[in-house]
């Protein structure tokens, strides 16, 4: 790819393949900048939730801190391991898994350039992970994976499988009526500008057509839907408020937009029995 020339954003169809391509490579070159930029927010060891700010250490989502001790716990999409090292703090013993070779360097970093005991790392696809049935007792994901997945089913069934039965399962993702919206952070982003039930998905693409980025659309009810085909049942549905106290724009969301609109949604599920 032609590093001079700025990808082209379209709507097209991308398949699971091409979108699993395209998000290895895009965080592969981008995980510098995006831990230069976002680092000092999400923390080396906090856990938290979304451009927000809604933090674990309230939410409890996954379950009261105290009782995190001795769980395993998979992270999906875990970029630096910042949320899996605030779950080591706890007590947890927790896998850290990325798609991103790049990312994982930077959880290393934040160890010191050494492997973090209280944390593994793994390099692998969210929708074929290298893990035995039942092998996690809990499982989470701070808008990891599911966004960029043609097939997020199939990455819900994979989780589902190496969850032990009843085991809880906290992810989350841009709150699907965003898109509708321009992605600005200012007035211009709180016009509806495209159909919330068009699923074309987001590429940006280069010269030769190539992705070189790609997000997928579900609605509030595709995600639903999606929870309840993978073996789960929906819990709780958690659409964070923006807090006073965060005064930050990060990409389209704004405290302008997030005391209107809800900008993350958070999906509690439980492991069918």
């Amino acid at each position: 790819m032609n590093q001079d020339h700025e990808p082209e954003a379209t709507r097209r169809d991308a398949s699971d393949t091409e979108s699993s391509r395209a998000s290895r490579g895009w965080w592969d070159r981008n995980a510098d900048e995006y831990q230069s930029e976002h680092g000092a927010f999400l923390g080396d060891d906090r856990f938290v939730w979304g451009p927000e700010g809604l933090d674990e250490a309230e939410a409890a989502l996954l379950g009261p801190a105290a009782e995190l001790k001795g769980r395993r716990i998979l992270e999906i999409g875990a970029g630096a391991a910042q949320c899996s090292r605030w779950l080591a703090a706890q007590g947890a013993l927790p896998v850290a898994l990325d798609l991103s070779h790049r990312q994982l360097q930077h959880a290393l970093r934040i160890a010191d350039g050494a492997a973090d005991d209280a944390v593994g790392l793994v390099e692998a696809d969210a929708g074929a992970l290298p893990f035995r049935d039942h092998s996690f007792d809990l499982a989470c994901s701070a808008y990891g994976a599911l966004p960029f997945v043609a097939d997020p089913v199939r990455v819900l069934r994979e989780v589902r499988r190496v969850l032990r039965p009843g085991g809880r399962f906290v992810f989350s993702v841009s709150h699907p009526i965003r898109w509708a919206f321009p992605d600005e952070p200012g007035p211009e982003g709180l016009s509806v500008g495209a159909s919330y039930f068009d699923r074309t998905p987001y590429v940006e693409q280069d010269e030769s057509g190539r992705a070189v980025y790609v997000e997928h659309h579900r609605t509030l009810g595709d995600r639903v839907r999606d929870v309840v085909a993978a073996g789960f049942r929906l819990e709780d549905l958690v659409e964070p408020e923006w807090p006073e106290w965060n005064t930050q724009e990060w990409g389209g969301w704004s405290p302008l937009r997030g005391h209107l609109v809800p900008g993350t949604a958070i999906f509690v599920c439980t492991a069918e029995v």
